[in-house]
């Protein structure tokens, strides 16, 4: 299974050049079963890297382009009134899908915003009174470009708390660019990735992600890093129980995609970030932008060994 992943993670190396470590961060994810938020400006590949995760792992696709007048019934769906049998038909949204791509989720209102809540954290959605059950898997990654653009909205923290992580892409290596302008447009190669893995194949994943073991002095650092986010001075808030077991999980995944059946502390720092930037906010920051500071700040204050 793990030459299986080196294999996803090279298919979609294919169209998102120079990004590999990028793209081990979003295999580990969704593997995990969590939802993953990807910050950045316009044109980085945020798009292409959500539409060739879900050609090769041969998931069902759909998109939203957030906009700022879309209403919480574009995403999840509404009862239309059929005439020919007298009575309201629900109509499925887009949310009805295994990979859902919320593009530029930040551009539209709270409102809308709050309509993926439910489905986020339920895998399921509510509509005048009746619950649909959405497809399994169900996984949501959202793009979000940077707060200081015109026309967006933060999201709230209990939005950004259900994503389990937050990566960025970055501008590409000189080398990167280069392949890049001399292939032309690689989201054209997209159609031609093959599926590289089946649904019981990730379900076979997941059951051995959660084997991985994790010793008592790795666990002991996990807390002593979340015990110093709640009691210091310099952080508005701590990290909940909910991201603490986040960074667990996440640890065990990234453990086994890297061949090892085992936590070691450096699963825990390579993922510090991703997992807890986006739930971190220093005390004197009301622009939450101060997460990676304060990942630094957590790497650099906690000691590895107690």
């Amino acid at each position: 299974m793990r030459e299986k992943l080196d294999q996803i993670v090279e298919a979609v190396g294919q169209v998102l050049y120079g990004k590999e470590v990028q793209i081990r961060q979003a295999l580990t994810c969704l593997i995990t079963g969590g939802h993953l938020l990807i910050e950045d400006l316009p044109g980085m590949g945020k798009t292409t890297l959500s539409h060739a995760l879900a050609k090769v792992l041969g998931l069902d696709y759909q998109r939203i382009q957030f906009t700022s007048d879309m209403l919480p019934a574009d995403i999840l769906g509404a009862s239309i009134f059929d005439s020919a049998n007298g009575q309201f038909v629900f109509h499925k949204g887009p949310v009805f899908s295994q990979l859902l791509l919320a593009d530029e989720i930040n551009r539209t209102t709270p409102k809308t915003q709050s309509a993926l809540l439910e489905a986020m954290e339920e895998r399921q959605v509510t509509v005048e009174g009746y619950s649909y059950e959405l497809p399994q898997p169900f996984f949501v990654i959202a793009t979000q470009n940077p707060i200081s653009q015109y026309g967006t909205f933060p999201l709230p923290e209990s939005q950004l708390d259900r994503f389990l992580m937050r990566i960025h892409l970055g501008y590409p290596s000189l080398e990167a660019e280069r392949e890049l302008l001399l292939g032309g447009d690689a989201r054209k190669k997209i159609p031609d990735l093959q599926e590289q893995l089946e649904l019981n194949e990730l379900d076979q994943i997941r059951d051995e992600c959660a084997q991985v073991s994790v010793s008592g002095s790795v666990l002991d650092y996990i807390q002593r890093l979340v015990k110093y986010s709640r009691e210091s001075t310099e952080f508005e808030y701590g990290i909940s129980p909910r991201g603490s077991l986040a960074l667990l999980n996440t640890a065990k995944t990234w453990a086994y995609i890297s061949g090892r059946e085992y936590v070691i502390p450096e699963d825990i720092q390579s993922l510090l970030g991703p997992v807890f930037a986006h739930r971190l906010r220093s005390s004197e920051d009301y622009m939450d932008q101060s997460g990676a500071a304060l990942v630094r700040k957590l790497l650099s204050e906690v000691d590895v060994v107690g």
